[in-house]
């Protein structure tokens, strides 16, 4: 049998694990989440059946729930808008959603948000509890649909608009984990031939009685160093490595910096800058064509660039747009944007469908991005094939040069 009562609380009250039998003298075990055992009781008595045991279950050790992924909160929100389109009360759509989900931590999130739309809360204030998960961009996008009364339309531009901003994520970690992991396992196979192979060679060399190539003098001394100081070198690595996360985290001048100079990168700044400029279109189209006032959605769409330089640079935009200007002259004295993009957006302005406008330049960039990403990993993959050979060949080689020369002697 089981308890409806229980589907529908909260994720925070405890659950119980109790055995009662039934008045036909059957006995049944269950749980039920209730904030103590005396409304379990209760609801058994209620029930009709008599209680044999009640017990409050454990939490366990360690969690093994997923975290919930940005992805999430992107299919969440299309979740949400289909069903609300279809005409669901949202109360009932969240709950149907909650049920679906598969990670716990997913479905607790939705119950909560579920429990305070229910207590009367409306949704973007439910929302804005949990700001670890729906940023302040999502909590205004649906304010704004809950005060024009478009919802759902809303939520269906929400859904895209994260669907389209994760895809541009990925392809950005997809350009930049393979060369990344690619020298990663180098920097690993060269230590492991420093540290454990060239030294058996050189025990070899010592009986040779004659003098070692200079190549093969110069690997066999890092290999001399890498044994006496690893602890060293793989030490600093990490200090600069934790050093490096925690000034990024903490210094706005530093990220500035960092950003810029990612900017003038001859492969990656290109790749960088078009990601930036189309999360900007994208992130302004979609909170402008739901109402938010541009003035307001400025601040948002800077924080969602994803670059210092950009993020500041909107805002001193936004500056201008409060004074009256319009938005294409801040753009112009950013000298960020390229000419075209410039353009549209002064027909936008002029027409009125600014919106649509940015949707177009968003469109049009995420597409370059994407032949980028696939011309860098047709590039890139040779020449890290060619970078690995030539370090992993190059100590192999002066490894056998002795022997070469030992052979050409004899």
């Amino acid at each position: 049998m089981a308890i409806a009562a229980s589907k529908n609380k909260t994720s925070e009250k405890p659950v119980f694990t109790y055995e009662a039998r039934t008045k036909e003298g059957r006995v049944i075990k269950g749980e039920m989440a209730a904030f103590n055992d005396t409304v379990v009781r209760a609801e058994i008595r209620r029930l009709g059946m008599t209680l044999i045991r009640v017990k409050r279950k454990a939490k366990p050790l360690f969690s093994s729930s997923k975290p919930v992924q940005p992805r999430d909160i992107a299919t969440f929100a299309r979740q949400l808008a289909t069903m609300m389109t279809a005409g669901l009360p949202i109360v009932q759509a969240l709950d149907i959603i909650a049920q679906s989900a598969e990670k716990k931590t997913m479905k607790d999130l939705i119950n909560e948000v579920k429990n305070d739309v229910e207590s009367g809360t409306n949704l973007a204030d439910a929302l804005d509890r949990h700001r670890k998960y729906f940023d302040e961009l999502f909590v205004n996008l649906v304010r704004a649909g809950e005060q024009s009364g478009a919802l759902e339309v809303v939520l269906d531009r929400i859904a895209t608009y994260k669907e389209k901003t994760e895809s541009l994520k990925g392809k950005i970690k997809k350009a930049l984990f393979y060369p990344t992991a690619v020298l990663v396992v180098a920097f690993i196979v060269t230590a492991i031939l420093l540290i454990f192979v060239i030294p058996q060679f050189e025990s070899l060399f010592q009986g040779f009685g004659a003098d070692l190539p200079a190549f093969t003098q110069f690997v066999i001394g890092l290999s001399d160093l890498f044994r006496e100081y690893w602890y060293w070198i793989f030490g600093g690595i990490a200090a600069v490595i934790f050093l490096f996360v925690f000034v990024k985290r903490r210094s706005d001048r530093f990220n500035h910096f960092l950003d810029r100079m990612i900017l003038k990168l001859p492969i990656f700044g290109p790749l960088m800058e078009k990601s930036a400029i189309a999360r900007f279109a994208r992130t302004l189209s979609t909170m402008f064509s739901a109402g938010v006032p541009l003035v307001e959605a400025l601040p948002p769409t800077a924080g969602a660039t994803g670059n210092a330089v950009f993020r500041d640079a909107v805002m001193s935009m936004r500056d201008l747009v409060s004074a009256g200007s319009p938005l294409r002259i801040g753009m112009q004295q950013s000298n960020l944007f390229p000419v075209m993009v410039i353009q549209m957006v002064a027909i936008g302005e002029e027409t009125g469908a600014l919106d649509n406008m940015l949707a177009k330049v968003a469109d049009m960039y995420e597409e370059e991005v994407d032949n980028m990403v696939d011309a860098m990993s047709s590039l890139l993959e040779p020449m890290i094939m060619a970078f690995l050979g030539i370090v992993v060949g190059g100590l192999v080689i002066a490894m056998y040069l002795p022997i070469f020369k030992l052979g050409a002697v004899v």
